[in-house]
């Protein structure tokens, strides 16, 4: 680093004395069990958008990003945005961080890991009095989950400009409108254009994140780099044959039609095991009418089809349709499908992914790269920028769950990894956006 690139902060400045990475990782550890501690409920974990429980999040982590030596601001949707300033202007910006909201009866580290240990390296930079030649921002995103109005992504939506207005008319449980809540919590709805940045100011966005799987923990490893966010198609199927007597009916007779999904759930199942990547999965199941004397008449379940090349992902999902029509056919019964969402795959960029991997391998780590089958806001923030994402290994591969936990160790190495990232980034020759969107 030459000594522009390492210009102090203003003299005078206080900024404590360089603390090793066990040390940062348990100044980690220790604010997720402090943030784990405010929610809507006294008995779990539940923070939803805009609600008193993410105002106090919000102020708490801005309390740490000035003590970091960054600026503090909301934008108009309600993100948290913490900025470190460069060695020299003008400058281009690396954008870091996660999301601070939950979902019900949650863990404490979906989301708020990468919030705190981006910050914890910013704040590492400041105690060593270094500036580099781009600013930092970290982003806590205000909804990622969409546990508040069963829409995902309202923050980092924001930012890339994809925020459908039509959204603000949504209500919650308590007949909230989006709007009025962005309002009670200090944004300003009928600005949101404000939010979007400008791709030609980004140089990219990266984020840590809990693997939300069993896979790093498999392979014996810390962390891992994440080579694409999965396509995901989701689908209802609904078989409906006749109901009946359960005890006047003959078996031959019948016209079943749960016998009828569960084969269906069998092959789904086949299917999953056979292709390599392909993770598919029903998840739900109605049976009407719901009695336990009646033959099933009807029932509808639900498909969730992941992939990380979207062209396998819609074979599969085509497949699958002629395997439940195949199936009705056989047993005389019906079977009705509709595809209720598709996202497409996005791909990490190449040059950002190789950075993380040469900073793990910097750590004497195996460099395991792996997709993302969970959604993040760096799927979104890949409209506008390069992306790279870093996994943690989480215990058992539980998430969205009071289960959830990391090793303050691992969070060490975590730390220490997205540190030399960012020392690697500094002595790139050009900006990463020229590689923008090749995949790993």
């Amino acid at each position: 680093m030459d000594q522009e690139s390492a210009e102090s902060t203003q003299s005078g400045e206080s900024v404590g004395p360089i603390t090793s990475l066990e040390a940062s990782a348990t100044t980690i550890m220790e604010r997720c069990d402090l943030l784990a501690r405010f929610s809507e409920e006294p008995d779990r974990l539940t923070r939803r958008f805009a609600t008193p429980a993410m105002r106090e999040v919000n102020e708490r982590v801005a309390t740490w990003m000035r003590a970091a030596g960054m600026s503090v601001r909301h934008d108009a949707v309600g993100n948290l945005i913490g900025r470190y300033e460069a060695s020299a202007s003008p400058c281009k910006t690396l954008l870091l961080g996660s999301h601070l909201d939950t979902v019900r009866d949650a863990g404490k580290y979906d989301g708020p890991l990468g919030v705190l240990v981006a910050l914890e390296c910013v704040a590492r930079l400041y105690r060593q009095r270094i500036r580099l030649p781009f600013a930092i921002e970290v982003y806590g995103f205000a909804d990622e989950e969409g546990l508040r109005y069963h829409s995902a992504y309202l923050g980092s939506k924001a930012v890339t400009g994809a925020f459908d207005g039509r959204l603000l008319a949504l209500t919650d449980s308590d007949n909230v409108t989006l709007a009025e809540a962005i309002r009670r919590f200090g944004g300003d709805p009928d600005n949101l254009a404000t939010c979007k940045r400008d791709q030609d100011d980004l140089i990219g966005y990266c984020e840590v994140h809990i693997e939300q799987g069993p896979v790093l923990e498999y392979e014996g490893l810390p962390v891992g780099v994440v080579s694409a966010i999965q396509g995901q198609s989701r689908i209802e199927v609904i078989f409906t044959g006749v109901a009946g007597h359960a005890g006047t009916v003959p078996s031959a007779l019948r016209r079943d039609a749960l016998c009828a999904a569960s084969e269906f759930v069998l092959a789904v199942e086949a299917l999953s095991r056979q292709t390599a990547g392909l993770v598919a999965t029903v998840g739900q199941m109605i049976v009407q009418p719901g009695a336990s004397n009646v033959i099933p008449g009807a029932v509808a379940l639900s498909l969730d089809v992941r992939h990380p090349d979207d062209d396998i992902r819609e074979a599969m999902c085509a497949q699958l349709a002629q395997t439940a029509q195949e199936i009705a056919t056989r047993r005389t019964v019906t079977a009705q499908w509709q595809l209720l969402q598709a996202t497409a795959s996005v791909q990490c960029d190449q040059q950002l992914a190789q950075l993380f991997a040469q900073a793990i391998e910097a750590q004497g780590i195996s460099v395991k790269y792996l997709p993302s089958g969970a959604g993040h806001d760096a799927a979104v923030m890949a409209a506008i920028t390069p992306i790279a994402m870093l996994f943690v290994r989480c215990a058992g591969g539980i998430s969205h769950s009071p289960a959830e936990a990391v090793a303050a160790a691992d969070v060490a190495t975590a730390t220490a990894v997205l540190e030399r990232f960012l020392h690697s980034v500094a002595q790139l020759p050009v900006s990463p956006r020229s590689k923008a969107h090749e995949p790993v």
